[in-house]
């Protein structure tokens, strides 16, 4: 397959999938927390009533404001939201940006892996833990919430493609994945010690042991350092910036996903770039 075509095939594939995960990333935690509430009244023996069906097939796309249905024309990845304005076809309220800005990174994404990597097996794996990244990313962003049914999965494909891929790095990435776990675990502990608050969810421990699984132990101090830095300097001049959120909790899941997302992509190079800066 020409080099062109692969790549066009690749943000084509992207696209799809990145629109298919603004279903997931609006829905999944609603589904979690009907669940949630299903299961303590089942608990507390009081009676459960009969919800509507909701999950990531049904009911069919709507629109946030009047909630008529999206028109298929209108789902069409990135094509329907730009076709549109970025508005509803009926009632004319805005459609958030996040839609087509996901569908732009999936794209993005498969075609940087592509580029990078080439168009193999192993590539379709990394391509499946960015997009993974990507969605938990978004999820924290919005809710604070990393749902186990992403990153378990997702810390056992890491470990699976290296078995598949790289078994001489297979012992690296289970000492990875029980490393990354029991750093942030540590971290959160010593916080709850020092200051009676808590500092991070149990999420973030799971996704840094998923992180850990795919890059190795070798890899855990350089996705905390991306991930601190970038979320304290984003911390810092969101709150300067918005007054509203000073004091407010910020969710470390995104950070951790762009830390882990970079070491996926630039891994040996980034290592390069920081034992070269320690030796200026």
């Amino acid at each position: 397959m020409h080099p062109l075509l692969a790549l066009g095939l690749a943000s084509a594939l992207g696209l799809c999938i990145g629109s298919f995960l603004n279903v997931v990333i609006s829905r999944l935690p609603v589904m979690m927390m009907r669940q949630w509430h299903i299961d303590a009244l089942e608990t507390l023996d009081q009676e459960v009533e009969e919800l509507k069906p909701f999950n990531l097939a049904v009911p069919r796309s709507l629109c946030p404001g009047c909630e008529s249905p999206i028109a298929w024309h209108d789902n069409v990845p990135l094509l329907g939201y730009l076709k549109r304005k970025g508005r509803c076809a009926n009632c004319s309220a805005s459609i958030s940006v996040q839609y087509p800005l996901v569908e732009i990174a999936g794209a993005l994404l498969a075609a940087g892996v592509i580029l990078i990597h080439g168009a193999s097996l192993e590539s379709l794996f990394l391509l499946g833990a960015l997009l993974a990244l990507l969605t938990l990313a978004v999820i924290d962003f919005h809710t604070q919430l990393l749902p186990d049914i992403i990153t378990l999965p997702l810390l056992w494909a890491g470990l699976a493609f290296h078995a598949l891929f790289q078994p001489d790095m297979l012992q690296q990435a289970v000492i990875g994945a029980m490393g990354g776990y029991l750093v942030l675990w540590s971290v959160f502990w010593i916080f709850k010690l020092a200051t009676g608050k808590t500092g991070m969810g149990y999420g973030d421990f799971k996704l840094m042991a998923a992180l850990g699984a795919w890059l190795g132990w070798a890899f855990i101090p350089y996705v905390l350092v991306i991930a601190a830095f970038i979320g304290a300097s984003v911390g810092i001049v969101a709150q300067l910036a918005i007054p509203r959120l000073r004091g407010e909790p910020i969710p470390f899941g995104p950070f951790l996903a762009i830390g882990g997302g970079l070491c996926l992509f630039f891994g040996e190079a980034l290592i390069g770039a920081f034992q070269g800066m320690l030796t200026l």
